[in-house]
């Protein structure tokens, strides 16, 4: 098995890459009630919503688990993508690095692709690969779709 990888997947999005990249750059604290069967609470421990190198706190639900993950956020404005760099929580238990980026390319006028990169490093050679946690960074960016097209079309 391998101690490290990057895994990378394309999920398709009806919403705009634009509203899509808002919500994911600055509007976490609005996750619990757009996805509430994945994200459970969010909060800021050093930073702002919206400031590039905030701490967060994200409490959420992977696999029927409950789990925290502390992050530190990083973002692109011009590429449009969101980088969540792992600090600390139960995927830092079995891993060291645990980076994930989720991209907004535009493809039509309202729809999207988001690019989801995982590059990981595990802390221990038993430690099991986090396919897991890429099946819920991708669950996650497409269940979103549903809340941020319903608030698109309210504009």
């Amino acid at each position: 098995m391998a101690m490290s990888g990057t895994y990378v997947a394309e999920v398709p999005l009806k919403g705009s890459a634009k509203n899509h990249y808002k919500r994911w750059r600055s509007e976490n604290h609005l996750f619990p009630d757009a996805v509430g069967h994945h994200i459970q609470g969010v909060t800021v421990n050093e930073g702002d919503w919206d400031s590039y190198g905030a701490i967060k706190s994200w409490n959420y639900t992977c696999d029927g688990k409950q789990e925290v993950y502390k992050e530190k956020r990083e973002f692109d404005d011009d590429k449009m993508a969101v980088t969540f760099r792992g600090l600390e929580g139960h995927v830092m238990e079995q891993l060291k690095v645990h980076d994930v980026i989720f991209q907004f390319i535009p493809k039509t006028e309202h729809g999207c692709v988001c690019k989801v990169t995982m590059m990981w490093e595990k802390r221990y050679e038993d430690s099991p690969e986090p396919i897991n946690y890429m099946k819920f960074a991708k669950s996650l960016a497409a269940d979103m779709d549903d809340h941020i097209l319903k608030n698109q079309n309210k504009v």
